[in-house]
């Protein structure tokens, strides 16, 4: 398996992008209670994969049921360079077999603390979350639900920030493929669910 890269959409990937478009349809768009539309975002990274999982996600108008106004863009695409996957540097496109044979002190630091560690030329755990800043205070002034299609390390991160993990545990954490996982914000902490979809 190569790390980063800029690739499309597996047959796979394509049939958990149909699968992940009708789960924002029928679960996201849709107040559970009234089963009536409820406004909802989508954000994605700049990258060909995400931009492609979220592709078939429609974007009807409605008209928002919390102010009343008409002209609500449903699921209104958004893409930031921000929720881009970590920047593996000269590592980029390589496996993590030839990461270790090329560069076995960087594939030891690596894995003696991959939170800290930077890829050369390349980015660390702690360089993402500095980028994630901004988007992550936008967010917290949603009172709609987001959908974000996006990367591992990013992923990770955003899921231990808002489920109060120590940041250095993050790059451990899982977070497995074809999975929503959906954080619901309570007082202190977050409900969370999974919902695997392929």
């Amino acid at each position: 398996l190569k790390i980063g890269g800029d690739s499309g959409l597996t047959e796979l990937g394509e049939q958990y992008a149909l699968d992940l478009a009708k789960f924002a349809e029928e679960r996201v768009c849709v107040d559970e209670e009234t089963g009536q539309p409820k406004a909802a975002r989508l954000w994605t990274s700049s990258l060909v994969r995400t931009v492609q999982t979220a592709r078939h996600i429609s974007h009807p108008k409605i008209k928002d049921p919390e102010t009343g106004r008409d002209g609500w863009i449903q699921m209104d695409h958004r893409i930031y360079r921000n929720l881009d996957e970590l920047y593996a540097g000269v590592c980029d496109g390589m496996t993590y077999e030839e990461i270790e044979q090329m560069y076995p002190e960087d594939f030891k630091r690596r894995n003696e603390d991959k939170f800290n560690y930077r890829y050369p030329r390349g980015e660390s755990y702690l360089d993402i979350l500095s980028r994630l800043d901004p988007l992550v205070m936008e967010m917290e002034s949603y009172r709609e639900p987001l959908l974000i299609v996006g990367h591992q390390a990013v992923l990770r991160l955003l899921y231990g920030y808002f489920t109060g993990k120590k940041r250095e545990d993050c790059p451990r954490l899982s977070i497995p493929l074809n999975t929503v996982i959906k954080l619901t914000p309570r007082t202190y902490d977050c409900e969370e669910e999974r919902i695997c979809l392929s």
